[in-house]
């Protein structure tokens, strides 16, 4: 089951999080879409993407790209951040290492492709895009890609 709705615990925790940032960071009105895992919480700030540890140390920013960064999710293993990059004058799906590097672009449509979360066992992406709308039809439809950006495959709920 892909977890998307944060618990209180994780909401609490982001809260802890935005008190304690350092002076120069304390206007937390930029703060959004805080992900938790493996004793991290990965978040946006001013555009980027940020790291810490659960009790607010270590900051560390992620990302400084020219560019925005949505939806950073935290893998199962904690050890790659998913996120929505707008480079290039388009949106697509990244994954960044959690000590940093250069962001891995994993689609390639000219439309936007939304990160929503990993799939419970790490190999796979899960993000919205609207590579397939018909006419009438102006909902996204969900879609897995692989670490590997092979061919993104539809995502179809088992019966």
């Amino acid at each position: 089951m892909i977890k998307s709705i944060p618990s209180i615990a994780q909401i609490c925790v982001a809260l802890l999080l935005m008190i304690s940032l350092p002076a120069k960071a304390q206007d937390t009105r930029l703060l959004r879409n805080p992900a938790i895992s493996h004793g991290k919480i990965a978040f946006l700030y001013a555009g980027d993407i940020w790291l810490s540890d659960l009790d607010g140390s270590h900051v560390k920013r992620i990302t400084a790209y020219e560019g925005v960064e949505y939806n950073p999710k935290l893998s199962p293993d904690g050890k790659s951040i998913a996120f929505t990059g707008d480079y290039d004058g388009n949106v697509d799906v990244y994954t960044v290492p959690v000590e940093g590097g250069d962001p891995v672009r994993l689609t390639w449509h000219p439309g936007p492709d939304m990160v929503v979360d990993w799939t419970p066992d790490g190999k796979n992406i899960l993000f919205t895009s609207g590579r397939t709308r018909v006419p009438y039809d102006d909902m996204d439809q969900l879609w897995t890609v692989s670490l590997d950006g092979e061919t993104p495959e539809r995502f179809i709920l088992p019966r």
